[in-house]
């Protein structure tokens, strides 16, 4: 029986791990846990992001959303941060290659960071969105919550930029704590 629980799982993780070096090849940018409850996408990227994969969501707008995650109740490394840009740091994501890797990363919770971020989901899940009854949750506005395939996404519309501004801090916590991490059972 032990066999054959260790065989399952090995050809879990190799079948997660050919997934995820697929998404690379095609030239999606992750970094990050490979199974988060919550993948922040960004669309907006610093040059230093452009750069360098590793550091996507690695400066202050990064630290501040695992701060907040963490404040929260996720685990320290519970997400996982995304490039709706491909690995050249200015193309697009196509909305088919975003919703693969969606499904690939398997979130509970996504969180578009930008307005950039935000487009390109719409544009990835504009059919299931289009099916909401609440118009700001189907339109993704910020801060609205938008139940699509099992899992919530949530568009913060510029948290890089509201860091400056205590106010638009405080804008950008009160729409995250709509985003507590789930309880069992779901």
């Amino acid at each position: 029986m032990a066999r054959d629980t260790h065989g399952r799982r090995d050809a879990c993780l190799a079948k997660a791990r050919a997934e995820l070096d697929g998404l690379a090849d095609a030239g999606v940018v992750m970094a990050g846990n490979a199974f988060p409850a919550v993948l922040l996408v960004k669309g907006e990227l610093s040059a230093t992001e452009r750069a360098c994969a590793s550091a996507l969501l690695g400066g202050v707008d990064g630290d501040a959303l695992r701060a907040a995650l963490s404040a929260l109740g996720y685990a320290p490394t519970d997400w996982c941060a995304l490039s709706a840009l491909a690995d050249d740091g200015e193309t697009p994501l196509s909305p088919g290659l975003l919703r693969k890797a969606f499904a690939v990363i398997d979130p509970t919770t996504a969180i578009a960071c930008d307005e950039t971020a935000a487009r390109l989901v719409r544009e990835a899940f504009a059919d299931e969105l289009a099916s909401l009854e609440e118009l700001p949750a189907a339109a993704l506005e910020p801060g609205f919550v938008a139940h699509v395939l099992g899992m919530r996404l949530m568009n913060l519309g510029g948290f890089a930029d509201a860091l400056g501004d205590p106010r638009e801090k405080q804008l950008m916590w009160a729409c995250l704590k709509r985003l507590a991490p789930l309880g069992e059972p779901y």
